[in-house]
């Protein structure tokens, strides 16, 4: 393994190059997650170790291939080999099996699918032209190739659902949702977020506003919350449904800031007097230090159009639309709510 180096620190030449070869191999770790999570390997460690043959032959692949594909995550404390060649399951690791509590594992499968993937390899054509590489290797805008694909569909709505399911309730217990009254989930997929938030909250009606196909997916028939939800499809650019709240959550950053704005001005309109939009969303901080925001932008620019924003730039796309950026709250995760009210 390549030394780390600091940024600031002086170094031989042959140290750097060491370092920057070994930092050109880090997809093979998305790539060996990618592959222990399609055959569902974790499901099969719930129970203790085993060693690569029993769990070949629970998921019906090559002993010899999955050792090594184990061999590397291992190595990032997703398992951990034992001296008589067993591995076991970490619980860092844990999230990967499909029936853990906040289960990773359609998340994992959805930020290493085709459609995120290989985008990314062309970032040097985002670059060079300052586009998306999406429609040139698909043929189609993300967003109409999802229309039209259920597969890849049902792929990036589970991963969504399960990206969130982790940052709900640390979310919904930082946003400030009032007594009573209604708050639409403007976008909110399977509905996972609002059905926290209804829990939590049993004064509030909720609305789940989304895609037919989308909605088709919800989760929110559930006896703790009946009679307090309905869902109403339609395209957030053309109409918002009325409400005291309505919450964007991770969906500004999919969208460059002129159709932030539309989309802001039409939830503006939805508003009831006094009304507030919260947009969760991450926040870029500034500096050097590692943050998940800065790494995702990344996707965002090869294979949508959106990308992730500052404090200002946020702040600039609410005045844009007419709208007051009244405070910004960090949560326990990555994501961060943003308050804004009509000015």
């Amino acid at each position: 393994m390549s030394p780390e180096v600091a940024p600031d620190e002086a170094v031989d030449p042959r140290t750097s190059s060491a370092f920057l070869v070994n930092e050109s191999l880090g997809y093979l770790f998305p790539a060996a997650l990618r592959a222990a999570a399609v055959v569902g390997v974790a499901d099969h460690l719930a129970d203790g170790p085993r060693t690569p043959a029993e769990l070949a032959a629970a998921t019906r692949t090559d002993a010899r291939s999955l050792y090594r594909v184990l061999r590397l995550l291992a190595t990032r404390g997703v398992f951990e080999e034992d001296a008589s060649g067993r591995f076991r399951l970490t619980s860092a690791g844990d999230a990967l099996r499909s029936d853990a509590p906040c289960s990773a594992r359609s998340a994992v499968l959805m930020n290493t699918d085709r459609s995120m993937w290989l985008p990314t390899a062309d970032l040097s054509r985002c670059v060079s032209e300052g586009t998306s590489a999406f429609e040139h290797l698909f043929g189609l805008p993300f967003w109409d190739y999802f229309a039209q694909d259920e597969d890849t569909a049902d792929v990036f709505h589970c991963g969504m659902a399960a990206m969130s399911d982790a940052e709900n309730e640390p979310i919904a217990t930082a946003c400030d949702f009032p007594p009573s009254g209604t708050v639409v989930d403007a976008g909110g997929g399977h509905g996972g977020f609002l059905l926290t938030v209804l829990e939590r909250h049993p004064g509030l009606h909720g609305v789940l506003y989304d895609r037919p196909h989308v909605l088709a997916g919800h989760r929110l028939d559930t006896p703790g919350i009946a009679g307090r939800w309905s869902t109403e499809a339609g395209d957030f650019f053309t109409a918002v449904p009325k409400g005291d709240v309505i919450v964007l959550k991770r969906i500004l950053h999919d969208w460059e800031d002129e159709q932030c704005v539309a989309l802001l001005d039409r939830c503006r309109t939805a508003l009831a007097p006094g009304g507030r939009i919260l947009a969760v969303d991450a926040v870029v901080p500034p500096g050097n230090a590692p943050h998940q925001a800065k790494a995702l932008d990344l996707l965002l620019m090869a294979a949508l159009v959106g990308r992730e924003r500052t404090e200002p730039e946020f702040a600039t796309l609410f005045e844009s639309a007419g709208l007051k950026l009244s405070r910004v709250v960090p949560t326990s995760t990555v994501l961060s709510v943003m308050e804004a009210v009509a000015v």
